[in-house]
């Protein structure tokens, strides 16, 4: 579904941010990028947006027919929700869909059942302004979902929040996926998330960011919170930690 092969970024400033960084991630499948801060991670999903340019290497983004008018291949969830204080949660949905100039009464059905997965359809009305953390990054969820795209994009969506809005998030968002099979691409700093949600866990290096490490998370499914207690969550914890250390130290993996 996504391909990177020898991938770079260099900023107009002369720095290197990522790279040569090689990825590939699978139709479905939910990975984690993992690594210490400036490390590349979320300029990777910038790359893989389309929102910059590789400076070298090659990219590929699998494209296929969308299929809701207005659509998108990929959706984009940023770590802070970025919703329009002035209008209701049901209008910040349909924000993808008006850019995309389509109308009204077509983008109604589309709404209703982004709302729907994400437990919204009853805050539909309501302002950003009455809203918690954790609702608001439903409704960044939402939107993200309402043109139906095939690759979902997550910035560390979940950082800012509380620990129990955070693993509810988790939760939820797990369910999301094993529904609608989208293929989750999610960047975070924290072990503990990385390795509840995903199905492989990619540890990337400082700067210049490159896959140092690809580790994969083999459970049971569906998981639920006794993966949480469970040794074979902590040994996994255990293995990424040591995976991620070296990028904490200076020193390439």
């Amino acid at each position: 579904m996504v391909s990177l092969r020898g991938v770079t970024k260099v900023y107009d400033n002369g720095v290197m941010a990522l790279g040569p960084i090689d990825l590939e991630v699978r139709r479905g499948e939910f990975v984690s990028l993992l690594g210490p801060s400036g490390c590349g991670k979320s300029t990777a999903l910038r790359l893989i947006a389309g929102l910059s340019a590789p400076s070298s290497g090659f990219l590929e983004v699998e494209r296929p027919k969308v299929t809701v008018r207005g659509g998108h291949p990929v959706g984009f969830v940023f770590q802070e929700p970025t919703l329009m204080p002035w209008t209701t949660v049901r209008e910040n949905v349909r924000l993808p869909l008006k850019l995309a100039d389509v109308p009204p009464h077509e983008a109604n059905a589309s709404i209703d059942q982004a709302l729907a997965q994400m437990g919204l359809s009853e805050f539909a009305q309501a302002y950003p302004r009455e809203l918690s953390g954790g609702m608001k990054m439903r409704v960044s969820l939402a939107r993200a979902l309402v043109t139906d795209p095939d690759i979902l994009l997550m910035d560390e969506p979940f950082a800012a929040l509380d620990e129990i809005t955070r693993f509810r998030l988790n939760n939820d968002l797990l369910a999301l996926w094993r529904g609608l099979r989208k293929t989750v691409i999610f960047v975070t700093h924290s072990v503990f998330e990385s390795v509840y949600l995903s199905q492989r866990v990619l540890v990337m290096t400082s700067r210049p960011g490159r896959i140092a490490a690809e580790i994969a998370i083999e459970t049971s499914e569906p998981r639920a919170e006794e993966f949480r207690t469970s040794t074979a969550y902590a040994a996994y914890c255990r293995r990424v930690s040591d995976a991620l250390a070296p990028s904490y130290s200076g020193r390439s993996a």
